[in-house]
């Protein structure tokens, strides 16, 4: 199909006003470029999110793709494409509503009551509410449906006994939206729940795991006993895997991976120019300069293409598994090459060694990259199964 490269007068003049707001409105302490270490530093980029929300909020930016009545923007898919890709290219935060916004607000809007949707979508929206998703397993990460954590329905709740790992966030959430198995005895991608469970809850333990670059943004959380009301299910019982796959659509994104990659590797351009010692001018390190920024491109096009598709009415498939699978994997060839430049030096802890391990999760979070490959061969190329 056709892949739009360029704005239309409409698609010019959306871009010239959120240009043209980001000029005027963009916190300093945000954009790209902005000095944010130091104590000093962590305390202002704080103050300047808070700041940057509040006027995205004010304009219904926060939630761009949801409904007007919803206090979204109902922006086309081309319109939110924009947006997201001049934020990005302006260093400046898209998705200040986390997974609120992004996976279980739209869920809700797609398949909630009207009491789910009046209780919890306004305070996403302020950010009165942090959310977590509770889906991966010890024995289920990327075969999500083999999940065993049950639910057992008890009058008016269900009472919740297993265990969840890999949970971004967890340690600060209010609130999880999660799939439970309530119906062992049924195929394993039906008899799954989608429950929404208050984090405060009796029952729930939530223990960090310390990753390899000494951060804990994930957790183990484990559930003993956890009464969550009836009221609290999303979809139909035994129905969850589908109204959780819906969440899953709104996982992705990829023009701010692809323009944040091109970020990144400008500002290893700008180290390598301003370094003395003759590796950072070696025919080498030119040469692997000139690769990654030409897969920088290609990873902005395959972009393109995903977005071309939504405008048109398509469903991206194997396509948005491309795009994951590429700038995943771009962004680690990236980290190689911020080691080759520091050399011995990235074996201490700096910047290199600790992009280099985060990097190390890019082809495992959000889809390992065997199954994006699973789907690209059956879906893309009709290979058969293995």
């Amino acid at each position: 199909m056709a892949i739009n490269l360029g704005d239309n007068e409409r698609e010019a003049a959306w871009r010239k006003e959120v240009r043209e707001f980001i000029e005027k409105e963009a916190p300093a302490a945000l954009r790209a470029g902005s000095e944010g270490g130091g104590e000093g530093g962590l305390f202002a980029r704080m103050g300047a999110i808070k700041e940057w929300r509040d006027k995205l909020a004010a304009k219904g930016w926060i939630a761009p793709a949801w409904p007007k009545k919803y206090g979204g923007a109902d922006m086309s898919v081309v319109e939110q494409f924009i947006m997201n890709e001049e934020f990005a290219e302006a260093g400046l935060p898209a998705n200040v509503g986390g997974f609120g916004v992004m996976m279980i607000g739209p869920t809700l809007i797609e398949h909630g009551t009207e009491e789910q949707k009046e209780e919890h979508l306004g305070k996403i929206l302020r950010g009165e509410v942090i959310w977590c998703q509770g889906y991966s397993e010890p024995g289920a990460g990327s075969d999500l449906a083999s999940l065993q954590t049950r639910a057992v329905r008890d009058g008016d709740d269900y009472v919740i006994n297993g265990q969840k790992i890999w949970t971004t966030g967890a340690q600060f959430a209010d609130w999880m939206y999660m799939l439970v198995r309530t119906d062992p005895d049924a195929p394993k991608h039906r008899g799954i729940t989608y429950l929404l469970v208050d984090m405060k809850s009796p029952g729930i333990t939530v223990r960090p795991l310390t990753t390899l670059a000494g951060t804990q943004t994930f957790n183990e959380v484990f559930f003993e006993d956890v009464r969550v009301p009836v009221k609290n299910r999303v979809g139909e019982e035994n129905r969850g895997w589908y109204v959780g796959t819906t969440t899953l659509d709104f996982e992705r994104s990829s023009i701010g991976s692809a323009v944040g990659i091109r970020k990144q590797l400008e500002g290893l351009m700008r180290q390598a120019k301003q370094g003395k010692e003759a590796k950072f001018h070696s025919d080498s390190v030119r040469c692997e300069f000139a690769d990654r920024w030409i897969e920088a491109e290609v990873a902005k096009m395959l972009s393109y293409r995903v977005v071309s598709m939504q405008a048109a009415g398509k469903i991206p498939n194997y396509e948005a598994s491309m795009c994951k699978l590429f700038t995943s994997e771009l962004s680690q060839r990236i980290a190689n090459l911020s080691m080759h430049l520091y050399g011995m030096y990235g074996n201490i802890r700096n910047r290199a060694s600790m992009g280099y391990m985060q990097a190390v999760s890019a082809t495992i979070a959000g889809g390992t990259t065997e199954v994006q490959k699973n789907i690209i061969a059956t879906r893309g190329l009709g290979l058969p199964r293995g």
